[in-house]
């Protein structure tokens, strides 16, 4: 009874066991913005995801600072959902704030994102990179004071007219994406479990491009 006491008070653990437990906790944040008008559409795909991933794992999202927050556990290992309610131009502050709250260490934060360059659907895991002209990780890298960040991009084509980006990525996914949407809900979140369980590089492998 009194190691059980001991060992909830903290007294008896290793700062190795401490930096180990550190080491299986995830931070998985989803960028979009908050709001009814943004839920479908295609600049949201990043809290789509979390929420495909939720659901399957029977887990809520509960409103807490900069974001609604969930946590799921996978084979030992804890992945912290986080969608920011910052908008997508300050998603920066969200992703700072968790990351000291939570403690997880950098290469443990998995940033899900649109892509415009990529065809629709396309999935790409990254571990560093330019904001390519996406203000969420343009406003994360100067959060973070860095462009070494893992980052995973879902592909929403660049079908649109000049001067329609804007309009683009705030519209609704059409009548064809929408049917093959699911599946590609379902491959995303088995790359985010891939992610904390396998690594990085092992889930670029067998995901990217695919």
């Amino acid at each position: 009874m009194f190691e059980r006491l001991k060992k909830w008070l903290g007294f008896g653990i290793t700062t190795e066991q401490n930096e180990e437990d550190l080491m299986k906790k995830f931070l998985i944040v989803g960028l979009g913005n908050i709001g009814e008008k943004y839920h479908n559409t295609r600049h949201n795909i990043g809290f789509k995801i979390l929420d495909h991933l939720a659901s399957e794992a029977e887990v809520s999202f509960e409103t807490v600072k900069l974001g609604d927050r969930s946590t799921l556990k996978v084979k030992g290992r804890t992945l912290v959902l986080i969608k920011p309610s910052t908008y997508m131009n300050l998603s920066g502050k969200a992703v700072k704030y968790w990351l000291d709250k939570e403690k997880i260490p950098l290469e443990n934060l998995l940033v899900i994102t649109d892509d415009l360059n990529l065809p629709f659907g396309t999935l790409r895991l990254k571990t560093k990179g330019s904001d390519g002209g996406h203000n969420g990780l343009k406003d994360i890298q100067d959060k973070l004071q860095t462009t070494k960040y893992n980052r995973f991009r879902f592909g929403i084509s660049d079908a649109f007219s000049k001067g329609k980006q804007v309009d683009y990525v705030l519209s609704e996914w059409n009548e064809e994406e929408t049917s093959q949407l699911d599946e590609r809900l379902k491959t995303a979140a088995e790359v985010i479990k891939s992610f904390a369980l396998a690594g990085v590089n092992n889930t670029m492998n067998q995901f990217n491009g695919k």
